[in-house]
């Protein structure tokens, strides 16, 4: 498997991590992602299947380019850290990448919380990775952006 393409953004964001966690378990606001560039961002999402503990948790999203993937939930601690697996792309970009995986960790400080979202990469093969270290470049900014509109 080739190396994955990494990259992590950070955000004070003034709220707790049990109602960031609230936000983020909430598909209505998934589509607050706006993408950016040709970065598509989220018309909407669902749950195929939602656990009582959120673990094993499916959510199909809908992107307004016509794409879609699903985000399965690995880990869940509202308080402290999420992982989700990135997968099921449809085309374009599952000629490029096999899966992504996002975590979120979460530090409070005096009222707010230190949002950490790290993001990895996974291109099919070698030749793959510099279209989707491309692709990063634009995620990078969706997700810097992101942030600031869950801050404001």
């Amino acid at each position: 498997m080739a190396h994955p393409i990494t990259f992590q953004r950070s955000r004070l964001i003034r709220k707790s991590p049990s109602e960031i966690s609230a936000e983020i378990a909430d598909t209505a606001r998934w589509s607050e992602f706006q993408g950016y560039g040709f970065l598509p961002g989220i018309e909407r999402a669902e749950y195929e299947t939602r656990t009582a503990q959120m673990v094993g948790s499916r959510v199909r999203v809908h992107n307004m380019d016509g794409s879609q993937h699903v985000e399965e939930i690995s880990e869940w601690d509202a308080d402290e850290k999420i992982v989700m697996k990135l997968h099921e792309f449809t085309p374009p970009l599952n000629r490029l990448a096999t899966h992504f995986v996002e975590e979120w960790n979460f530090v409070p400080q005096n009222g707010a919380t230190q949002v950490t979202r790290k993001f990895q990469m996974y291109p099919i093969q070698p030749l793959t990775r510099p279209f989707l270290w491309l692709i990063s470049l634009l995620f990078r900014r969706a997700v810097s952006a992101h942030l600031d509109d869950m801050a404001a």
